[in-house]
């Protein structure tokens, strides 16, 4: 018998692909997409339309909670793309001399 370990997914992980499926895409199309098990998906998306969306460990996560964590992921990504503009825009000015 094989070993498995437990994956264990931080909110942050588990937010974006819920909202590919409110875009509108399949949960199995979404999980093939981004390389997920396709039920855990569907289990993420069931728990974030009863409204019972569970962090790492187990404990329920609060609206308020929820909210900080998309803000937290939306300046992740928001500092990775200045991030990006900024090193694409310095290799641009050395090209111009």
């Amino acid at each position: 018998m094989k070993n498995s370990t437990r994956t264990c997914y931080t909110l942050d992980l588990k937010q974006e692909p819920v909202r590919h499926d409110e875009s509108g895409q399949s949960i199995a199309a979404t999980a093939r997409s981004l390389g997920l098990i396709g039920q855990s998906l569907y289990n993420w998306v069931r728990a974030q339309r009863q409204g019972e969306r569970k962090g790492a460990g187990g404990k329920l996560v609060t609206a308020g909670q929820k909210e900080i964590s998309r803000l937290h992921f939306e300046l992740a990504r928001v500092r990775m793309e200045s991030d990006i503009l900024g090193k694409s825009m310095a290799s641009f000015a050395k090209r111009q001399k």
